[in-house]
């Protein structure tokens, strides 16, 4: 018995193995992915075009307009809407759906809230809303125009999610909410991000559509502005409003609005926020800043808003620049930033991204089809009370026989057969008949319906009297003309849009409200850079990677020889590697390890003191994990005439040299540019400018060097990721550790400073020129005092240089103090160290002005 049991059931198995498909795993997951990102992108992330509404936020105006929660009435626990939304019409968390109709009756969220809250429901510090069983809503009176209809036909409606009900697809929106009051969501591989605008603008651009259907979007920024954030505050520049309405996408700058007040002390007043900004973690940034010292001059941060609206207030210290500080914020916190638009919408179930004129024009198609379907559904509730109308005038009328008819008849089945086969004199409605159809009015009796006989059959007697004759009359007379002013809209286009165009302007006098978002050009705002001062800095670059800025005036000058000062503090394994003195104005272009190049000003660094650390490039540049700064370039003015003829000369520790014209990094945006293109194990060691006819020496570590016509020997490459041509062949163990561009003067001296502190001056003419890729000559003569070379750079007599050791150790000396030698020679003791004490970096300070350098290098 169990061998046969065992038997059916292989055999059953079998059969069910025969029976089942081979489905492949990748197409099942592919089609079913498919399915799950349809699903999200149709009925959750996205809105529709035509109501602007997604799934979840029409489902809560439809269930509490069935519900009875409407304008005017109580309000009714946040959990009781929800509970009906929940178990009518969406199948998902509670949560999900409380938090939602939240954000419909937030003010600071929807520039016309939809739903009218009472209690706790939010605020712009993030702080969340009270428990549903806690709050109370009902319909705010701008929902109004978005149900108003919803009976009478005008969308199509299709069955719940358990087939027990009936949901509409859409709302009959009488006004674009889409862009009233924006919308963002993140489906499956898209996501939209939409802004509000404000009403009144929205209409008029609807009006001017009606007007001229081929109006252009160009045209149509001349009546929508731009956004118009439930916040306020402001929108810079026009650039960013004009590529999110002609094209969908773009990127709008919003700012804080700002008032500055004279007092004791100066304080800068914040009144209005950017929209979507959490107003608490606003505050948390700006007193990150200024513990961290990105920005300084604050002395007191209050948050003093409060129901009457929003009040930050940044308090200063007396020194400080209020310009200088506010356009410091609006870099370096949320004060000013960006919001993306992005908007693709549902049209017809799809996805899609539409631009303002697409938006309008689909939102006006809607309206057209909702306005027509209601006047047919009008239409024929008119016919249908005409027809009942003219069956109780014909019973009027004629009210002796049908008595009697009535009365000779066994039931009412019969009765109702033998009115229907009479023709009734019709003589006193004719000409009401015949403005409906004019056949139908051509004859003088009338042949009643079905509906009709049972009608008469149901007719009171107080309907006979000769007021209530009058009544029907008059009545039949009004639902006539209805009929055919329905009839005449059906036929016209031209009514159908008068008809749009009345209700948008009603809307508009009822619901518009000013603009609170104001659009400044750039051209009204202060730049940071005409506020600050120039004034010359020493900025110095640890091998860890901290900068810092600190005023040149902070070191005195010492004669050589000397001790030096503390210069950076700093740790374990770390130590100076760049130094250089440059204005506050000047561009600075960072070279990195990986061939990258970024770029910032002078005074965007932090301000530091001798001893200070500085702040750790990785916090002011996009550099990843392995990334290191390596190179420092500063810049001259793009003003300054013959700066388009400069030339940007990279050399690596190779050996490898090249050369662009300074045009191909001209514009580093904030993520940096690929600067060249580098082997395994080499690096940049020398980045400068020059020109064509000049020269260039470069410096080996064991004291070699090589002098070439830059012009004749490196042709200019256009790309910026080749490697370069040769400039210097090595010995082993060898590296090119300086990079010089000569001016040509026959009196240029060159100033070579080896890793113990000795340095000499030699006549740059002493060092021929040879052909690039040979081993070059002599530089400075080594041995047990002098190991290594460090820099090797031109000089002039009046410049003084700065030393910097791998121990924080920095010293300034005058060039004019160091002994002038011949090319070989080992030097004199410039700077005094110890044994386990190399000197890292050595940088040229120049007398000078900024504009007298420049003119000199050009």
């Amino acid at each position: 018995m169990q061998r046969t049991s065992t038997t059916m059931n292989e055999k059953t198995q079998a059969q069910n193995q025969a029976k089942a498909p081979t489905v492949m795993i990748e197409e099942e997951m592919r089609r079913s992915y498919l399915d799950y990102a349809m699903s999200v992108i149709v009925s959750r992330a996205l809105p529709d075009v035509r109501d602007g509404l997604k799934p979840v936020h029409r489902r809560i105006l439809y269930a509490m307009k069935e519900g009875g929660y409407d304008v005017g009435k109580p309000y009714r626990k946040s959990a009781r809407i929800v509970g009906e939304v929940m178990g009518k019409y969406h199948p998902h968390g509670d949560a999900a759906i409380y938090d939602s109709m939240v954000r419909l009756a937030q003010d600071f969220a929807m520039r016309m809230p939809l739903v009218d809250g009472q209690g706790n429901f939010g605020s712009m510090d993030g702080d969340p809303p009270a428990a549903m069983r806690y709050t109370e809503a009902r319909l705010a009176k701008a929902s109004e125009p978005l149900l108003r209809d919803i009976d009478q036909d005008t969308v199509n409606f299709v069955p719940n999610y358990d087939g027990t009900l009936d949901e509409p697809q859409v709302l009959p929106a009488a006004f674009p909410a889409l862009l009233v009051n924006g919308g963002g969501g993140i489906a499956v591989g898209m996501a939209t991000n939409i802004p509000p605008h404000n009403l009144g603008e929205v209409i008029d651009a609807c009006l001017a559509m009606i007007d001229d259907p081929e109006i252009s979007t160009a045209a149509l920024v001349g009546h929508i502005k731009g956004p118009d954030f439930p916040t306020g505050g402001l929108i810079i520049g026009q650039r960013g409003i004009q590529e999110a309405q002609s094209s969908g996408r773009g990127s709008i700058i919003m700012r804080a609005r700002s008032t500055i007040e004279e007092g004791k002390r100066t304080r800068i007043i914040f009144n209005e926020i950017p929209y979507q900004v959490n107003k608490a973690r606003l505050i948390e940034r700006i007193a990150e800043v200024v513990r961290e010292k990105t920005v300084e001059g604050i002395a007191d941060l209050r948050d003093e808003s409060n129901r009457e609206g929003v009040r930050i207030v940044v308090e200063l210290k007396r020194e400080a620049h209020a310009e200088v500080i506010l356009n410091q914020l609006l870099r370096h916190t949320p004060l000013q930033t960006t919001f993306p638009v992005n908007s693709v919408v549902l049209q017809a179930g799809r996805p899609q991204i539409m631009n303002l004129r697409e938006i309008l024009q689909a939102f006006l198609s809607f309206r057209e089809e909702v306005i027509a379907r209601r006047t047919r559904f009008i239409l024929g509730k008119a016919s249908a009370r005409a027809q009942l109308l003219i069956a109780l005038t014909v019973a009027v009328d004629n009210i002796d026989d049908i008595v009697n008819l009535i009365r000779s008849s066994k039931d009412a089945e019969q009765a109702q057969g033998r009115l229907l086969a009479q023709a009734w004199p019709a003589r006193g409605i004719a000409p009401l008949l015949k403005r409906i159809d004019e056949d139908l009015g051509k004859g003088q009796t009338y042949r009643l319906t079905s509906d009709q006989a049972k009608a008469i059959l149901d007719l009171r007697l107080h309907r006979l009297t000769t007021l209530e004759r009058e009544k029907l009359t008059d009545e039949l007379d009004d639902t006539i003309a209805e009929i055919k002013d329905c009839r005449d809209i059906l036929a016209k286009r031209s009514r159908v849009l008068d008809i749009i165009r009345h209700e948008l302007k009603d809307i508009a006098k009822r619901f518009a409200t000013p603009r609170r978002t104001e659009i400044i050009d750039h051209e009204e705002t202060h730049d940071i850079e005409d506020l600050v001062q120039r004034e010359e800095m020493v900025v110095t670059v640890s091998n860890a990677g901290y900068v810092k800025r600190v005023a040149l005036d902070t070191y005195r000058a010492q004669r050589r020889g000397g001790k030096g000062r503390t210069g950076a503090t700093t740790r374990d394994q770390d130590f100076v590697t760049d130094l250089f003195v440059a204005n506050t104005h000047t561009m600075i272009q960072f070279f990195t390890s990986r061939g990258q190049v970024y770029q910032l000003k002078v005074y965007v660094l932090p301000a530091g003191t001798p001893q200070s650390r500085g702040k750790a490039l990785i916090n002011l540049l996009p550099l990843r994990s392995s990334e290191a700064v390596t190179t420092v370039l500063p810049l001259p003015d793009p003003s300054t005439k013959g700066y388009e003829d400069l030339n940007i000369v990279f050399a690596t520790a190779s050996g490898g040299i090249r050369r662009n014209k300074i045009s191909d990094f001209a514009r580093i945006n904030r993520g940096g540019k690929i600067a060249m293109k580098l082997k395994d194990g080499d690096r940049l060691i020398g980045v400068v400018l020059a020109r064509d006819d000049q020269e260039v020496l470069l410096a080996t570590r064991l004291g070699r060097s090589v002098r070439f016509h830059l012009g004749e020997q490196v042709r200019v490459f256009s790309g910026r990721t080749s490697t370069g041509v040769r400039a210097v062949r090595l010995s082993k163990g060898d590296e090119v550790i300086s990079l010089t561009a000569l001016s040509g003067n026959p009196d240029e001296q060159i100033l070579t400073i080896s890793e113990q502190g000795f340095g000499k001056i030699t006549k740059a003419k002493e060092y021929r020129i040879t052909a690039r890729g040979g081993g070059g000559v002599k530089n400075m003569t080594l041995g047990t005092k002098n190991r290594a070379v460090v820099a090797s750079f031109a000089v002039e007599d009046s410049d003084e240089i700065m030393l910097a050791s791998d121990k924080g150790q920095v010293i300034r000396c005058p060039v004019n103090d160091i002994r002038k030698t011949g090319r070989t020679a080992m030097g004199v003791n410039i700077f005094t160290i110890d044994e386990d004490e190399r000197v890292v970096s050595v940088a040229k300070i120049a007398e000078k002005d900024d504009e007298e350098s420049a003119k000199k290098l050009l």
